[in-house]
């Protein structure tokens, strides 16, 4: 039977929502934090700064993710190091690349050396990976994110990628592999499965670590209950 405490990979809460973030570090299982201008937007933050100080004020202790959103690099190297500079636990988003597809290795390369720490995101390919090994500073820890459920989303099984990047790792023991966009709890156990560090997961995903081992019996018949108690209360008539 699966059992959150036999997990090895590390669960990251992704996510913008400040009450939430909140009350999800404060569990024991919540080893890290992540967010993105996508989410940020979604949730309504106004402010990045301003949001960026609450949740650190609240939550000093854990990591946390916060990514740069320039299109520039020169940009992107000032935000980094303001960013980096909000707290000692903060862990700066760097894309793969611009949206003009020129690389950022450049820009990763020089904020590592910078002593910055990077979570290198948007990653989707092996030689991605290779090559953000070779661009970073191997004394700092880091990390890699790779999409593996927009990968899943392709029609492609991202499980090969994430296993040959985990071998690829092993080589730096600074660099953490983050199994990044799950879409189903699965994604949780398959990380863990194949050595993964971390996976980030949403609230929603998060929500349904309580059915970890139910009965899938007792499960059958709580879907019928809940087709039953839907249907009476719609007062569905044929």
């Amino acid at each position: 039977m699966k059992n959150l405490n036999g997990l090895k990979v590390k669960l990251f809460a992704d996510g913008a929502n400040l009450i939430e973030m909140i009350e999800l570090s404060k569990l024991p299982y919540i080893k890290g934090l992540t967010t993105n201008p996508t989410l940020m937007r979604a949730a309504g933050v106004q402010n990045y700064k301003e949001f960026a100080s609450q949740v650190l004020s609240a939550i000093p202790d854990l990591p946390v993710s916060f990514e740069v959103f320039s299109d520039d690099f020169t940009e992107m190297f000032d935000q980094a190091n303001e960013i980096s500079s909000w707290g000692k636990n903060v862990v700066v988003k760097i894309p793969i690349s611009n949206t003009k597809s020129e690389s950022s290795l450049q820009l990763i390369h020089a904020l590592s050396l910078f002593g910055i720490k990077i979570n290198v995101t948007a990653v989707f390919t092996i030689n991605q990976v290779d090559a953000i090994c070779r661009s970073l500073n191997h004394d700092i820890p880091a990390n890699i994110s790779i999409f593996a459920g927009r990968i899943a989303d392709t029609g492609e099984d991202p499980m090969p990628i994430m296993q040959t990047a985990v071998h690829m790792l092993k080589k730096f023991p600074n660099i953490e592999l983050i199994w990044a966009s799950p879409r189903e709890l699965l994604n949780v156990f398959q990380a863990d499965s194949v050595g993964c560090h971390i996976i980030t997961a949403t609230g929603d995903i998060l929500k349904k670590l309580s059915l970890i081992g139910k009965d899938l019996d007792e499960y059958s018949l709580d879907t019928v209950k809940m087709f039953y108690k839907d249907a009476f209360t719609a007062g569905y008539k044929i």
